[in-house]
């Protein structure tokens, strides 16, 4: 067995050594130039779901600090016309391009993690991130439904089987779960089919199961920070929203990179002993 203050060692060179900081930014980035892509189409294709933008902003809500969710609502108000069908088109293929290319930075940021070299074709290496970045999407959408008709669910189950309001707010904790459920779905998803290397699913499991709970906590304690420590509008202008974005996002890619790191530690790990 492996010490563990020697895998913690291991760990953090491989910070360093793997670039994680730099492809933590090259994402950050790519998920910038997505979010909105995304955000408009999802807004869009709501004109045909029994969802609101409320709805929407409030999944958001749940770990983006306010400064954030108060800019997003801000553009989205100016641009957003749910009718138009030639801005969901926009929205569909802007999210593709833009969200596959930060897909592609995951890949290599795994590659490296498992010291392997992308050996894939080109366009199989770029199908598969364009798949993934699909299936994302897919999950995404779902996720946003699922608390919808959750509370439709229990709205339903409390009127006609008579339980107390008690059950209601033990549903809604319930149904909110689902979100990071279906995080984890993603991330194991990505750890598993990212890497030019043949995996096990448990072999995924670990970093997903870090990179689930590492987000969740890092963004609420980031929005936590930024809500009651720091006021990056007073420094910034109008400009703040945009730097506390761009810095949620860093940590958000810094976290799912790390997530493959430490699977690829495991994995090297064991080959080890």
């Amino acid at each position: 067995m492996f010490r563990e203050g020697s895998f913690y060692k291991e760990l953090l060179k491989r910070f360093a050594n793997d670039e994680v900081s730099g492809f933590s930014a090259q994402l950050s980035y790519f998920f910038l130039l997505s979010l909105f892509p995304f955000l408009i189409f999802l807004i869009t294709l709501i004109g045909y779901l029994p969802i609101s933008q409320v709805d929407v902003l409030g999944v958001i809500k749940q770990f983006a600090p306010d400064e954030t969710i108060q800019m997003i609502d801000r553009i989205l108000d100016q641009i957003i016309d749910k009718k138009n069908g030639g801005l969901l088109s926009f929205g569909i293929i802007a999210t593709l391009w833009s969200a596959s290319n930060g897909m592609n930075a995951i890949v290599k940021a795994l590659n490296r993690a498992y010291g392997v070299d992308e050996s894939r074709p080109f366009l199989v290496a770029r199908g598969m991130a364009i798949l993934l970045t699909i299936a994302m999407v897919f999950v995404i959408v779902v996720a946003l439904l699922l608390p919808v008709f959750g509370r439709e669910i229990g709205l339903f189950i409390f009127a006609n089987f008579g339980f107390s309001e008690q059950f209601l707010s033990v549903w809604n904790t319930f149904r909110w779960l689902v979100s990071g459920i279906i995080l984890l779905l993603v991330f194991t998803a990505i750890y598993f089919f990212a890497p030019n290397k043949h995996l096990h699913l448990k072999d995924v499991l670990p970093g997903s199961i870090a990179a689930t709970a590492g987000w969740i906590v890092v963004s609420s304690a980031f929005s936590y920070y930024v809500g009651n420590f720091a006021n990056y509008s007073a420094h910034y202008g109008s400009i703040g929203g945009v730097i506390v974005l761009m810095i949620w996002l860093y940590l958000s890619g810094m976290i799912i990179i790390l997530g493959g790191e430490l699977n690829g530690l495991l994995y090297k790990r064991k080959d080890v002993y």
